[in-house]
């Protein structure tokens, strides 16, 4: 396989995957697949903007969870976020430092 198929064929994967969470599994919690998965929409998003600085182009975390969320974040909490147990909140908590790192 070429780079450039190889290439279209990842961001194809990752599309469906961000259609999969965006708009078929809303009700799946960001904090279920962070305690789950070690990952979530945040973490998508935030790879997103990553790899655009890597690239040399500037994009703010708002930024990035817009383009990944399709919408403000405000408003995607607003839609589909639920409150989460503290139990759930506990586990957040450890999965975060142990994937992400240091809460900033």
């Amino acid at each position: 396989m070429d780079d450039q198929t190889r290439i279209e064929l990842e961001a194809a994967a990752f599309r469906r995957l961000r259609q999969h969470l965006m708009e078929e599994r809303t009700d799946v919690q960001n904090i279920d697949l962070m305690n789950l998965a070690g990952f979530c929409r945040n973490c998508l998003s935030r790879w997103y903007q990553e790899a655009a600085q890597e690239r040399g182009i500037e994009m703010g975390k708002d930024e990035a969870r817009e383009i990944f969320y399709g919408m403000p974040m405000a408003e995607w909490k607003a839609k589909h976020q639920t409150d989460a147990s503290p139990e759930k909140q506990q586990d957040f908590e450890k999965s975060f430092a142990e994937n992400v790192g240091p809460k900033s």
